[in-house]
């Protein structure tokens, strides 16, 4: 009905300007014959048409500008164990506005609400949250490294059977700020910390294409599963190298001008002084991800992070707990471990195969996550070259290793932390130590790649 309404004051308007035009007035449209303009608004209506057909549908984000500016996070629970929350606390410094069901609700300045899934206010299943003053949202419902987080932009809730979803949207830019020093340490060299950044955004702008999360149309968590966001308190070092670097992602195969491609800019804690490439993660390598080449990361005086605690590291492993480890992380029962050997490596060195023998049968682990899984658990330490010694966790540090059998216990000698694909942060910070800028350090770590 607007736009029918629209249509006839642009046909009224036209006709009087017709007609003052005749009075020797000045044409409303100049050159622009009545046809031209009706064809145009016509464009628009139908434009704006489709644009809500769209909208009524499952979105893709390469069809929303918003997606383009705004990132869509979904907050998981304490220690990022599930998505759903039994209930949200929240407040705000200057009070909350909150769309309901019913319309808007406000609360005082530091007022804190409980909503559950019970809440009467879901609309269509949801509830939109925003600072009255466009500050912060704290939820104190859950806890981060710092405490309880607070978020700008907005939370959206959703009702589920089991609980309630959080997802907070606000601008990427604002997002990277509480996702570099979560990621790195802020106390890192500014060129680093620069790097950092632009390969948070390469990767934040290749998720915003997709939700991972399509039911609440969220792009991605906060977990190390995507980026680690908002689990250190923010840092002016880096939101200053957010700011630096705004907008600057990393290219490959060209530009946004020539059909060029946003990188998934992969990183990662220490290299063994290599990278290595996607065939750690069973990927072909091809022509859209030779980027992720296996390089050396060392200048003329040697590797750059040779000086590390995890640039070497060791751990040995008596049968016993190593017999438990594979039987509970393989889900196979191979009896007493025998041998552990790797059967397969790849770029740089990294072990893309290993097979574990017992005297009830034999295992083969694929994958460098698997590979790691695999070797993971309690009962055993690990060495740091520096002499500093920590107990076995989840994964082991990496799949960069070797292991032999001596007498009842396992041997394993590795270097660097973490999945070994793409840039190292440390090796970044020891670069930027030598004098390197952010450009030196992602053209290194990503060959052929430009930063526009």
């Amino acid at each position: 009905i607007a736009w029918i309404l629209l249509l006839l004051c642009l046909i009224t308007g036209l006709k009087s300007g017709l007609e003052k035009n005749a009075a020797g007035k000045k044409e409303s449209y100049p050159g622009i014959s009545i046809q031209s303009r009706w064809e145009e608004l016509w464009k628009t209506v139908s434009s704006k048409d489709r644009e809500e057909e769209s909208e009524s549908k499952d979105k893709t984000p390469e069809k929303d500008a918003d997606s383009q500016r705004n990132i869509r996070v979904l907050i998981m629970t304490d220690g990022y164990q599930q998505i759903v929350h039994r209930e949200v606390e929240i407040s705000a410094a200057g009070g909350l506005r909150i769309e309901k069901k019913d319309g808007l609700e406000e609360t005082a300045g530091n007022e804190k609400i409980k909503i559950t899934k019970e809440d009467t206010g879901f609309q269509n299943g949801k509830i939109r949250i925003q600072a009255i003053d466009g500050g912060e949202i704290t939820v104190s419902s859950i806890r981060r490294g710092y405490g309880n987080p607070s978020y700008a932009g907005t939370l959206d809730l959703y009702a589920t059977s089991e609980g309630v979803v959080m997802v907070n949207e606000l601008p990427l830019e604002n997002y990277l700020c509480k996702v570099v020093p979560s990621e790195m340490p802020a106390s890192y060299q500014k060129e680093a910390l620069k790097a950092q950044a632009i390969c948070a955004r390469s990767y934040a702008y290749r998720q915003i294409m997709d939700y991972a999360y399509p039911e609440y149309q969220a792009h991605v968590n906060d977990s190390v599963e995507y980026q680690v966001y908002n689990n250190s308190y923010p840092a002016d070092t880096a939101t200053q190298a957010v700011k630096d670097t705004t907008g600057q992602v990393v290219w490959y195969q060209g530009n946004v001008a020539s059909n060029g491609n946003i990188i998934t800019a992969y990183y990662y804690s220490t290299s063994c002084g290599k990278t290595t490439t996607m065939a750690a993660w069973g990927t072909k390598e091809k022509a859209e991800n030779a980027y992720l080449q296996s390089v050396e990361v060392k200048d003329q005086t040697g590797d750059y992070e040779r000086n590390l605690p995890w640039y070497r590291w060791e751990a040995d492993i008596d049968q016993n707990t190593l017999s438990k480890m594979i039987a509970e992380n393989t889900k196979k029962n191979i009896g007493t471990v025998q041998s552990l050997e790797v059967t397969k490596s790849g770029p740089g060195g990294a072990a893309l195969q290993i097979k574990v023998s017992g005297d009830l049968g034999t295992v083969v682990v694929d994958t460098e996550n698997k590979i790691r899984r695999a070797l993971g658990g309690s009962g055993y330490e690990i060495k740091k070259q520096d002499g500093t010694a920590v107990k076995g966790s989840r994964l082991l540090p990496s799949a960069f290793f070797k292991a032999e059998k001596k007498g009842n216990t396992f041997k394993i000698k590795g270097g660097g932390y973490g999945h070994g694909i793409g840039m190292s942060q440390n090796g970044a910070n020891e670069m930027a130590k030598k004098g390197k800028n952010y450009q030196q350090i992602l053209q290194m770590f990503y060959p052929g790649t430009t930063i526009e």
